[in-house]
């Protein structure tokens, strides 16, 4: 299973250029974060660790409620080296970053006082080092926990081309690749497999107030290059490679004197061709000519999303929608709920209502029981009986075919909402309210909202899935003939229009896009694309889409001239905003010699 499979530590060039996908080239960021480093802090690095953004290409607000999504690591990515340093003051960290003023130097260093590790983040005001402070967190308090061994004094400098606020996981990136370096430097990687760096980085991004289901780590950890990842987080975490419909094959490094990847000058791999200076291996790659198959296009809209800035009333609210809608059909519905022998309330989640609706009794950390035929049979009748959680609707006396008035309120008080969860107002407050700061607008909670998009997204996932994996299989079956091409085309088409019942879901139901969203997603509709979406949290950020790759190119122009934000967006500033990905490999280490 990928995620039991250990973190990734390279020590040659080739291995670690292998693995970075085909779009993008990557070779000066490495080099020229190499050099620096060596100019600033006097040494060079002994390693960068390396952690890319991530796109989501369906399964959005679902991995919380722990149902599988389908991401995809994209080619850009966050970079840290770093080096231990001699001085006095243990575990102090020197932190800089490439992109200047925006990003001060930082200094600061871990306390150890009542039997644990403190490094001071304020929530209110986040800074770029509060996402690396929150890596080091996790570090500190799992492998230095008895405070009888120090962690090192170190050097870090940090590069990114996540885009930050765009939706494509730069936080969550920052995070992984934070915790990346602070266990390679205490040369604390033996024994970590990548499900447990996901475990680590989801406790970690707590630190700076995000709840995260896991879907971002998971997909910055275990991705594997040209394959989007199902991944699960119910009954275990498990993450399994789902090819994506192309009519080309994967590009790979090859011998070639046109682009000559960094020196790394502590490198001391042996390149393939008959030089023997590693300063001048030299690393192309091949460019699949356009064919019938797609790739994915993430343009950005411009408005930058922050998911701590506005948790409270966006991310975190939506956390505790599901969670309480999840108790509320159980009730409603007759399930087992609150049976913990310990006597403490249950906050149980809507795909653990699938179990239970379904009589599978399923335990965390346990054997998968549902098979995908039958999670699909809950997934599609609990979507009509999440009817129940609206207004007036849950009681026993009303049905999943009550019908309301048009235009009528969907959501609940606060005071019928606990008077759903059956439990005193303490008590629901200790359970669903005490350890995160939430505000629903208007004083309205919109359980049946939620809940109705989390269970037609679910199963929207189960779609895609199945038909990227009957596309694979009709398209290896007669690969060079007609058939093929049609079936990639018809395959994209299923693909498409499940991406874009997923944006009218984020949209109408769980309210999590933008005016500038839902236009710029009609316009990459317009412009050709199969499908558009949003794709991270939402709120703004980026949308992706499926678009052909023979079109890519003219895809990209029609929405330069349509989007108002993108019209005097020329050369570099325009490859920032809009460009087309291929699946990327997940984080790993590069060691130097």
């Amino acid at each position: 299973m990928a995620a039991s499979l250990p973190i990734p530590v390279f020590n040659t060039l080739e291995e670690a250029y292998s693995s970075l996908g085909s779009a993008l080239d990557h070779a000066p960021r490495w080099d020229n974060l190499a050099v620096e480093f060596e100019s600033r802090f006097g040494r060079k690095p002994a390693f960068i660790a390396r952690a890319p953004g991530r796109v989501n290409l369906i399964g959005e607000h679902i991995d919380y409620a722990l149902f599988g999504v389908l991401p995809a690591a994209v080619e850009r990515d966050i970079l840290i080296a770093c080096a231990p340093r001699s001085t006095t003051e243990q575990g102090a960290v020197r932190a800089e970053n490439l992109a200047g003023s925006k990003y001060p130097p930082r200094h600061f260093a871990p306390s150890f006082k009542n039997s644990a590790w403190h490094l001071d983040i304020d929530k209110t005001q986040l800074n770029w080092e509060s996402y690396v402070k929150a890596g080091y967190y996790g570090v500190l308090n799992t492998f230095f926990a008895s405070g009888e061994e120090q962690p090192v004094p170190v050097d870090i400098l940090v590069t990114g081309s996540v885009p930050a606020g765009s939706g494509l996981s730069s936080s969550a990136a920052m995070v992984v690749a934070s915790t990346l370096t602070f266990l390679a430097v205490n040369n604390k990687l033996t024994g970590v497999s990548k499900g447990r760096l996901v475990e680590l980085a989801m406790e970690n991004e707590k630190r700076v107030g995000v709840n995260s289901g896991g879907m971002d780590q998971a997909a910055s950890v275990i991705s594997l290059p040209n394959s989007a990842l199902y991944i699960t987080f119910f009954p275990t975490l498990s993450a399994e490679p789902i090819p994506l419909p192309s009519g080309s094959s994967p590009a790979v490094p090859t011998e070639s004197t046109t682009t000559t990847a960094p020196s790394l000058t502590t490198s001391t791999a042996q390149p393939h061709q008959a030089s023997t200076d590693p300063h001048n291996t030299s690393l192309a790659v091949e460019v699949p000519a356009a064919s019938a198959g797609g790739v994915f296009v993430c343009a950005n809209s411009l408005v930058v999303s922050d998911k701590v800035v506005g948790a409270r009333t966006r991310y975190n609210l939506r956390v505790v929608e599901t969670l309480v809608a999840a108790r509320v059909l159980c009730r409603i519905l007759g399930l087992p709920l609150d049976e913990d022998i310990s006597g403490k309330r249950e906050r149980v989640t809507l795909r653990e209502v699938v179990g239970r609706y379904l009589g599978v009794k399923e335990t965390k950390g346990g054997e998968p029981l549902l098979s995908t035929a039958q999670l699909h049979k809950g997934l599609s009748e609990l979507g009509v009986l999440s009817g129940r959680l609206r207004p007036g609707c849950w009681k026993a006396d009303a049905g999943e075919n009550t019908v309301l008035a048009q235009g009528a309120e969907l959501g609940v008080s606060m005071e019928e909402m606990v008077e759903m969860s059956g439990l005193e107002k303490d008590e629901f407050h200790e359970t669903y309210l005490s350890w995160v700061d939430v505000e629903a607008p208007n004083g309205r909670f919109q359980l049946y909202k939620r809940a109705a998009h989390v269970f037609s997204e679910a199963l929207r996932v189960l779609q895609f899935r199945q038909a990227c994996l009957q596309g694979r299989e009709l398209i290896d079956n007669k690969p060079n003939a007609p058939v093929g091409e049609n079936a990639t085309k018809a395959i994209l088409e299923v693909l498409g229009a499940l991406m874009n019942e997923s944006m009218e879901s984020c949209s109408k139901l769980y309210e999590c896009s933008c005016p500038e969203l839902d236009q710029l997603t009609t316009i990459c509709r317009e412009a050709g694309a199969y499908g558009s979406r949003l794709t991270g949290a939402g709120w703004g950020g980026c949308t992706v889409s499926l678009v052909a790759e023979s079109q890519v190119q003219d895809f990209i122009a029609r929405v330069k001239a349509a989007y108002p934000p993108y019209k005097n967006l020329e050369g570099e500033q325009l490859k920032e905003v809009i460009f087309a990905t291929k699946p990327s490999s997940g984080a790993f280490v590069y060691k130097f010699d």
